[in-house]
């Protein structure tokens, strides 16, 4: 790589310095989320120290039990399987009534259903979900790849250019450094430091740089040559905790909001010591297609005044503490009724032999003539206030974290009734739903990136397929002339406390109620594929309806013959079917606006309903 100038020295000293400032300023927030990762991997005996840093607790005692009975992990367990429940689904509102924006909001919708199982999004967001729920906050990053995408031609020197893909990225909020923790989300920030330790082989094929590898704490990105040096963690602290990658370096991405001296914004990448990239942020994903920030920030429960969202865990800690500190202490208690405590009287026995081997069944004590026989004292009883204190932590575990196991037989009489336990079902779910409701959020902004993204790059056409639930597949081109709208729609649905019996049993609700069937009093075909589907059968009658063809049919010879091209009307078309959808055409604004500029488009598209009615009239004579 080139020398830098004295300016790109420069600036990578203001990035590096800024970034180190972010650290120092977000020490905090990485202590409770590294408490928050101990916790639930099982090392609880661990506290912040003086330092700020996490430090394993000793014993006080050679004797205590140090035994850990982990709450907190089944807890976000249950939590986790439960908001993996949810699958929202989305729709694009189109950006008019006319029929070609109506028809690009259905392209739209296609895409989104071809890249939501081309980058399988529904790992990432189970990705996020694991990041949010113990640290309280996860991160998108939806950005472009060019080095993705289909081969649509090839350099002198033999190497592939592609179209280029989508792609979103998870990441931690380690990460991530917002210039202000007090602003609540990422559109009130101005800038942000995506940080993030990347091996040196990997940075010389993305970046194109050689780098001298370190070890680097993946989670403070601190360089450190002990194990544990830049984790925050005593030198006692247990395995699970360390989070170090050999033979790395540091990637800073330092992105900044347009302002009058950087108008469409500013994008510095410094890999190393080295500038990399220093100009305007290259995606066009804000609102009306402004450069923005590529991420998208998912929170598990809200905190008023603060970036950082707050996890569960953060509130179960002391809970957990004083649970394990109550069964060590109930087990320490018991040890000393069930093997008993020795008083010998000095010099009358042989101590060593005592302390080494006990008091087993058979042993013979020989003990100094004219001394004391050994004897144990007298103990207490194990009091009753360990069980009730047992069960009241328990009690509020289920009320801090709001899981409970809701068919618990001491939770649930038999005497209550059904809707007396669905109403308990749904109020357990309730706690759920601002965490759920984020998590929709994102699904919805990611999906709005998508297409801003699509709309920028899809020049040229592309191809993409959709897999169905019943296994069918369709293939369809487009480029970014078909994107007209970036409206988004969530399909309302509360899926968390809705099982599948339960949907199946509405849909035959639904049927015997005979609200699904048609003017004729009976189900149309396409309304039972829809009803297999809700069953969840849909893959025994896969065929489509013909009339859907017909209608995609007719919506693309309206397209082309706006464009001037001729179009050859089929005998097999069903013409009153193509002549009611080119009629709708016409009277569109989109096809108004068109003929004033190519006055020959009417007669074009009015000879092409003529051909309809001639085959119509032909098959009526006929019939």
């Amino acid at each position: 790589m080139k020398k830098m100038t004295k300016q790109q020295e420069q600036i990578v000293k203001f990035v590096q310095e800024d970034f180190a400032e972010r650290q120092r300023a977000r020490k905090p927030f990485e202590t409770q989320w590294l408490m928050n990762i101990n916790f639930y991997m099982g090392n609880q005996f661990c506290d912040i120290g003086y330092a700020g840093e996490i430090e394993d607790l000793d014993k006080q005692y050679f004797w205590q039990e140090r035994e850990i009975f982990n709450h907190v992990a089944p807890i976000v367990d249950v939590r986790l399987a439960k908001l993996g429940k949810i699958k929202p689904k989305t729709n694009v509102l189109p950006a008019s009534n006319d029929e070609r924006d109506v028809f690009a909001s259905k392209v739209s919708k296609k895409i989104l259903d071809s890249i939501t199982n081309k980058l399988d999004l529904s790992k990432k967001l189970t990705e996020a979900m694991q990041w949010s729920e113990i640290c309280g906050t996860s991160f998108y990053k939806i950005s472009w790849d060019p080095s993705q995408g289909q081969v649509v031609a090839k350099e002198d020197n033999g190497e592939e250019v592609r179209s280029g893909e989508v792609d979103i990225t998870v990441c931690s909020p380690f990460e991530i450094y917002p210039d202000s923790f007090t602003c609540e989300d990422i559109e009130s920030c101005q800038s942000i430091i995506h940080a993030r330790a990347m091996d040196v082989d990997k940075i010389k094929s993305i970046y194109d740089i050689d780098i001298l590898g370190e070890d680097i704490n993946i989670f403070s990105l601190d360089s450190t040559s002990v194990g544990l040096g830049g984790l925050g963690y005593s030198s006692a602290a247990p395995k699970i905790c360390q989070g170090v990658k050999a033979n790395s370096a540091i990637v800073i991405e330092r992105y900044e909001k347009p302002t009058k001296d950087f108008p469409f914004g500013r994008l510095t990448i410094v890999v190393g010591d080295h500038l990399f990239y220093d100009g305007e942020l290259p995606f066009a994903i804000g609102k009306d297609y402004s450069r923005d920030f590529p991420f998208i920030k998912q929170v598990s429960l809200n905190q008023v005044g603060s970036f950082w969202g707050a996890s569960v865990i953060d509130r179960l800690i002391p809970v957990q503490r004083a649970y394990n500190a109550v069964k060590n202490r109930k087990h320490e208690f018991m040890n000393r009724l069930t093997m008993g405590v020795l008083k010998v009287e000095d010099g009358s026995v042989d101590i060593e032999n005592l302390e080494d081997e006990g008091l087993c069944p058979g042993k013979i004590i020989v003990y100094r003539q004219g001394a004391n026989a050994p004897e144990y004292l007298n103990g207490e009883n194990l009091s009753s206030s360990f069980a009730e204190e047992e069960k009241n932590l328990l009690d509020e575990f289920k009320s801090v974290s709001g899981v409970n196991e809701v068919l618990d037989t001491d939770y649930v009489s038999s005497n209550i009734s059904g809707v007396a336990l669905q109403l308990m079902v749904e109020q357990d779910e309730l706690r759920l739903n601002n965490s759920a409701d984020n998590m929709k959020i994102c699904v919805k902004n990611i999906s709005q990136m998508i297409l801003r993204l699509y709309k920028q790059y899809a020049i040229i056409p592309r191809l993409a397929r959709i897999v169905g639930d019943n296994g069918d597949v369709e293939i369809f081109y487009f480029n970014s002339s078909d994107i007209s709208s970036d409206d988004i729609e969530l399909e309302t649905q509360n899926e968390l406390g809705e099982s599948l019996a339960q949907r199946r049993q509405m849909v035959f609700d639904l049927i015997e109620a005979g609200l699904l069937n048609d003017q004729n009093d009976g189900m149309s075909k396409k309304m039972k594929v829809k009803a297999l589907e809700m069953l969840g059968f849909g893959i025994w009658e896969n065929a489509q309806d013909t009339s859907e063809l017909h209608i995609k049919k007719a919506d693309n010879e309206n397209l082309k013959l706006l464009d001037g091209k001729s179009v050859k009307v089929l005998e097999i078309d069903s013409h009153e079917l193509h002549i009611d959808k080119h009629i709708a055409f016409m009277l569109g604004g989109d096809f108004e606006e068109k003929s004033l500029i190519n006055p020959k488009l009417e007669d074009l598209f009015l000879n092409h309903i003529r051909e309809h009615k001639k085959f119509l009239e032909k098959s009526n004579e006929l019939n």
